[in-house]
């Protein structure tokens, strides 16, 4: 009986003491990092994210899609978020133009992507001409891909009456264009493929034009740097073993099943052609490219002056990644 009344009141001291030190332990740093594209480009935080790299590396990570870059760009803004998983669009530069501390802290991808899928009927470039192209928003990453891929081609929506539809999302494009309201539409692969499926054409793979492009990268505020530069170090720690855990053949299976939730795919082997993107994107280094933000520069600044004057140096911080 003493033996028994013995063993009973062990079992409670140690679930009181495990108790006690689980209340006691330190909450892990909440860092919350938002994104605006639904797409592959994302992969690497999804696998991240599954595979426990967060809090590994000491962070409690959230991850949430909103419906805009405006938007994200104001959760940076107001605190609310403190990474900014984005590209140099619009409401990027537009913000660091009117005033906002933000940089590029990496770059997950340092080219062009996705695919410009068009109606069956359209051969070449030269076809788009007197043609109406689907878009997100104007200045939106949809629009700056679609500009840099226009220009590429030697052609000018002003001279040849391209016309620029806005819809929304990638899933509204796709369906725009299947019901013919639109004749073209940059799209991720995923998309793209569904697409093609459908017997329309794809003009081009982005992915394979010479043309330099920040892509999506890790945007946050050098204020928030400056105060918290372990938080960075560990985030891009973390980001860097999701890209390597994607890259390695070995986890396919994993990596489509982080893709296929984050997306939300209805069928983990829809994923596949995502997938199948993230492996020709992604780099195991995630340094920034200058030379693709002032690609972006470029375009977007062309009508609107103080974007025009910004600096690409001046928008990348990459002493983390180094």
């Amino acid at each position: 009986m003493k033996n028994r009344w013995f063993a009973m009141g062990l079992l409670v001291y140690l679930l009181l003491s495990a108790a006690s030190l689980h209340a006691a332990a330190p909450q892990l740093p909440r860092v919350v990092t938002v994104f605006a594209s639904f797409s592959e480009k994302e992969g690497a935080i999804f696998v991240a994210e599954d595979q426990g790299m967060f809090r590994k590396h000491g962070l409690d990570v959230k991850h949430v899609y909103v419906s805009s870059g405006a938007l994200a760009i104001s959760a940076l803004v107001s605190g609310d978020a403190q990474f900014y998983t984005g590209s140099p669009t619009g409401a990027t530069l537009g913000a660091v133009a009117g005033g906002l501390d933000a940089v590029f802290v990496a770059g997950l991808i340092n080219k062009l992507n996705g695919a410009f899928a068009v109606e069956p009927s359209i051969k070449t470039p030269a076809d788009l001409k007197n043609k109406t192209l689907g878009v997100q928003s104007i200045g939106g990453g949809v629009w700056v891909l679609t500009m840099l891929a226009l220009n590429h081609w030697g052609l000018d929506p002003k001279r040849d009456n391209i016309r620029f539809r806005v819809l929304g999302d990638f899933t509204v494009l796709s369906q725009a264009l299947g019901s013919h309201v639109i004749d073209g539409t940059y799209l991720t692969y995923a998309f793209a493929a569904k697409m093609e499926r459908q017997g329309f054409r794809i003009l081009a793979d982005l992915s394979k034009l010479p043309v330099p492009y920040q892509n999506t990268g890790v945007i946050a505020r050098r204020s928030f740097i400056n105060a918290s530069p372990e938080v960075v170090e560990r985030f891009l720690g973390a980001l860097t073993e999701g890209v390597a855990f994607a890259l390695d053949p070995a986890n396919k299976a994993a990596v489509m099943k982080s893709l296929a939730r984050g997306l939300r795919l209805p069928r983990t082997e829809d994923a596949l052609e995502g997938y199948e993107g993230m492996l020709t994107l992604y780099q195991r280094r995630l340094t920034p490219t200058t030379e693709g933000i002032r690609n972006a520069i470029q375009v977007i600044g062309a009508t609107n002056e103080k974007i025009r004057a910004l600096k690409a140096e001046d928008l990348v911080d990459d002493r983390f990644v180094k």
